[in-house]
């Protein structure tokens, strides 16, 4: 059974929410990692001598939560792409009023997380560079991953990874937002079919105009 266009549109964003969410993971999961399990969103760096050192590190549960919830929606992506991709291709199978209504609240609350989370970069990532500048001002964020830190060493890709993983969280956040916007127009399309039709009718009708009946 093929799917609906506007489901098949749906599964595509999913496919591409599912790539930002596994960058955000994997470059958040990397920069923990560099810093030793340290958070370094909203943490404070300070001189030590002339390398730089991560004084005041967040508690690691704000960037687990962070790569928690960026993975989890990943996975849950991944997972639904696969199931709709062999239920069309093997199975006879099409999604129920019941499962779109559970489909728009899982959109609903992913939208609220990404939110979240991507806030918590931006602002994690600001408090950081914020701290890093007032140290010396010649310094500038990206200037900072050059300098070595006390640890883990030198050529820590902090920053890039941590505005690729905003990026990332943003992007995801309106693919999310679309996929809710389509998911409510299936539901209304369903909910009233014969109030959808008609209203595609008409809008068909001002546009190439009215049909001619034949007799």
């Amino acid at each position: 059974m093929a799917l609906p266009c506007l489901q098949r549109v749906e599964l595509v964003l999913l496919a591409a929410a599912f790539l930002c969410g596994a960058v955000v993971a994997a470059a958040l999961t990397w920069t923990q990692g560099a810093f030793r399990g340290s958070c370094p969103l909203y943490g404070v760096a300070t001189l030590n001598g002339s390398s730089l050192a991560l004084s005041r590190p967040s508690a690691p549960s704000l960037c687990y939560f962070v790569t928690g919830v960026s993975g989890f929606l990943a996975l849950y992506c991944l997972l639904l792409l696969l199931f709709w991709v062999y239920s069309s291709c093997i199975e006879d199978s099409h999604r129920g009023p019941i499962g779109l209504r559970i489909a728009l609240a899982i959109s609903a609350i992913a939208i609220f997380l990404v939110l979240l989370s991507a806030c918590i970069l931006r602002f994690g990532t600001s408090s950081l560079c914020n701290s890093i500048i007032s140290l010396d001002r010649n310094i500038s964020c990206p200037e900072a991953q050059k300098i070595s830190w006390t640890p883990p060493g030198t050529s820590l890709q902090f920053y890039s990874s941590l505005h690729n993983a905003e990026n990332s969280s943003w992007v995801n956040l309106v693919l999310w937002c679309v996929v809710l916007v389509l998911q409510v127009v299936q539901w209304k399309s369903e909910a009233n079919p014969q109030q959808f039709l008609e209203r595609g009718t008409c809008e068909t009708d001002a546009l190439v105009g009215p049909r001619l009946s034949h007799f």
